[in-house]
């Protein structure tokens, strides 16, 4: 598979009254050509600010690439000036963000907001510009284009202003689609034509898709590939499957044993013990061991490396060290296991 995207040892941080916050602690992965990589994990563990150094949008002075790069194009994104980075943003590179209403400008029409990256990006004139929008607007599935075009934001409903903003992320092509949490504002029914209409498009497009999120339901029906983020790592990644029918980190056990099932209707629902850590001092060791109760004592003193369990997937964690003693995950993330295969089966 092409490569479109490298990320080696990336961290960033913010400065802040009390200290430097380090954000993103060190993070590798490579997206490739029209795949789905979902980046998951709790609010706070580094996901967004990762994908807004992909788009050289952190917010200066106060945050920073503390070290590493980002490889697009055979250009270190971390490197580029900010009248470079405007030539890949949106146009190489774009981004649906969580909240359409703050995404989009009230005082335009949704048309004009179409239009603008495209005479911009590429150098369409306005009957062009038109014309594409009508066909974008069409490909995301919005009734009556023509007459939408002339239309302002608040005449749309949320799920359709989210149709509008992916419209406007698609409108140049781009090769890397971010979508941050695209579907959190929305009701269930909604979000789930959402995440089919971006499945769609993507078989029609084919530009790679980074997605992030907090839920894991949302990751089995769209990626390709999971990463599991912790305290600004990456704490697991493999495929969709291995992930969610072999997974090795005690946090991603975590994330899968508090997803709610049709099953779990009598029982409590599991929530991880504690809070993630300070990081502006973050522990020595592996930051997720003072919630982990299947916790070494090496836990505390020293990080994991990433250890090898397929060629696809790896993981953070010292209970895959040789040495360690043999450990199954709990039995409410089997249960969760076992209900997710039924239902696979059930859809098939």
């Amino acid at each position: 598979m092409e490569k479109i995207l490298e990320v080696k040892d990336l961290k960033v941080s913010f400065k802040t009254h009390g200290g430097e916050v380090q954000a993103v602690r060190g993070v590798n992965f490579d997206l490739y050509k029209g795949e789905t990589l979902a980046i998951v994990g709790e609010s706070g563990s580094g996901k967004s600010v990762t994908t807004k150094t992909l788009m050289g949008l952190l917010p200066k002075p106060h945050g920073f690439v503390k070290e590493g790069s980002i490889t697009f194009d055979n250009k270190d994104i971390t490197k580029l000036k900010e009248s470079e980075l405007q030539k890949i943003r949106g146009k190489d590179i774009s981004m649906i963000f969580q909240d359409p209403m703050t995404s989009l400008n009230p005082t335009m029409k949704v048309g004009t907001q179409i239009m603008e990256g495209l005479i911009k990006h590429q150098e369409m004139d306005k009957a062009e510009a038109r014309k594409k929008a009508i066909e974008l607007m069409n490909l995301v599935q919005i009734p009556r284009p023509e007459e939408r075009m002339k239309q302002y934001p608040h005449q749309f409903s949320g799920g359709m202003r989210q149709r509008v903003v992916i419209a406007i992320a698609l409108a140049c092509n781009p090769r890397v689609l971010i979508a941050d949490e695209p579907t959190t504002a929305l009701d269930v029914t909604i979000q789930a034509q959402i995440l089919e209409l971006m499945k769609d498009i993507q078989k029609k497009v084919d530009t790679s898709i980074i997605f992030i999120t907090h839920d894991l339901g949302v990751v089995a029906n769209v990626a390709d590939r999971v990463a599991v983020m912790y305290a600004g790592k990456i704490v697991e990644i493999g495929t969709v499957d291995e992930v969610f029918y072999n997974p090795k980190h005690p946090y991603t056990w975590g994330l899968l044993g508090s997803m709610p099932t049709l099953e779990s209707d009598e029982e409590e629902l599991f929530a991880i013990p504690g809070t993630p850590p300070d990081l502006i001092a973050p522990p020595k060791g592996d930051a997720f061991a003072a919630r982990n109760k299947f916790a070494l004592e090496i836990d505390f003193v020293e990080q994991p490396p990433m250890f090898k369990v397929s060629d696809t997937h790896y993981a953070a964690t010292w209970l895959l060290h040789e040495d360690a003693p043999k450990v199954e995950p709990p039995e409410s993330v089997k249960k969760r296991i076992e209900s997710m295969d039924h239902s696979e089966e059930a859809t098939r």
